[in-house]
């Protein structure tokens, strides 16, 4: 999940602050359905559920860019999606970088994302007070 944030001074925060953060969003996630969701990276432990990896919140951390094709078989890329688009019959193969031009036009990803720009901190402050 990619979330557009304010840049301006009463918004900002620490890099610690952030990943806290984002830690804190995936924990409450996979608490509220751990059928669904898993906080462990281990392979083996998330077969049929989605892998929250909030690690790419520090500076120094990398992460897949969007539509980048991985080296492997089939040369699946990285695809942008809606939350309905993530479903149980979801299969990443169909991603490829011989489809993913067409879908690119039909995509709904990104609407509105420019605008949606918010500050994180009465996020924090809510999450803090559910925890």
């Amino acid at each position: 999940m990619v979330t557009p944030l304010l840049h301006g001074a009463k918004d900002k925060v620490t890099w610690k602050e952030a990943k806290a953060f984002a830690q804190g969003i995936c924990q409450w996630m996979a608490n509220d359905d751990p059928e669904r969701y898993l906080l462990n990276m281990s392979k083996k432990m998330r077969k049929g559920k989605i892998f929250l990896d909030y690690l790419r919140n520090d500076r120094l951390s990398t992460a897949v860019a969007l539509l980048s094709p991985r080296a492997r078989t089939g040369a699946t890329v990285s695809m942008p999606m809606t939350w309905a688009q993530v479903r149980g019959d979801l299969d990443p193969k169909r991603y490829t970088v011989r489809t993913v031009p067409a879908l690119l036009g039909k995509t709904k990803a990104w609407d509105g994302y420019e605008d949606a720009a918010s500050s994180i901190k009465p996020a924090m402050k809510k999450l803090a007070d559910k925890l």
